[in-house]
């Protein structure tokens, strides 16, 4: 194994570890059944908990996703064709400024942790797809064979 592969997959596992716990974290912060049972929280909070918590819980699970790929891809269980296809991040949508203002600033700080971790995730992605295609670009390969095959007449 290479030494940029060894560091491509401690980050991927530092950014699981960093997901886990974040997903953890949202789970008791949005589970609105202790928040129902409450009944005291006025109905602009109950919705911008319910509103914010999907979509937190709805990029922690793109995040997830994206890094059970990548530990697939470097256990040998995925190829990388199959991680290029497939392994897509998720597009995030960012939290809305009105429902912020409503909600305790921990959990504000929650969703913002999330956003945050989706930016780092989303840079990775997209950088580990320019490189792809960089180095493993067919139609470039076969028209540099082409040319070769045909520089030496």
């Amino acid at each position: 194994m290479d030494m940029h592969r060894s560091i491509q997959e401690q980050v991927v596992e530092d950014l699981y570890e960093e997901a886990l716990a974040l997903a953890d974290e949202a789970r008791a912060v949005f589970d609105l059944r202790d928040e129902a049972s409450k009944g005291n929280s006025p109905d602009k909070v109950r919705l911008a908990l319910s509103i914010e918590g999907m979509r937190t819980t709805t990029r922690v699970m793109h995040i997830m996703a994206w890094l059970l790929n990548q530990r697939a891809y470097y256990s040998g269980e995925m190829s990388k064709l199959q991680l290029l296809r497939h392994g897509r991040l998720g597009d995030d949508r960012p939290s809305d400024p009105e429902n912020m203002a409503v909600l305790e600033p921990a959990t504000r700080a929650l969703i913002r942790d999330t956003e945050r971790l989706h930016e780092r995730v989303a840079r990775l992605d997209e950088e580990q797809r320019q490189m792809a295609s960089s180095v493993n670009d067919p139609v470039s390969d076969l028209q540099g064979r082409i040319a070769q095959a045909f520089s030496g007449r």
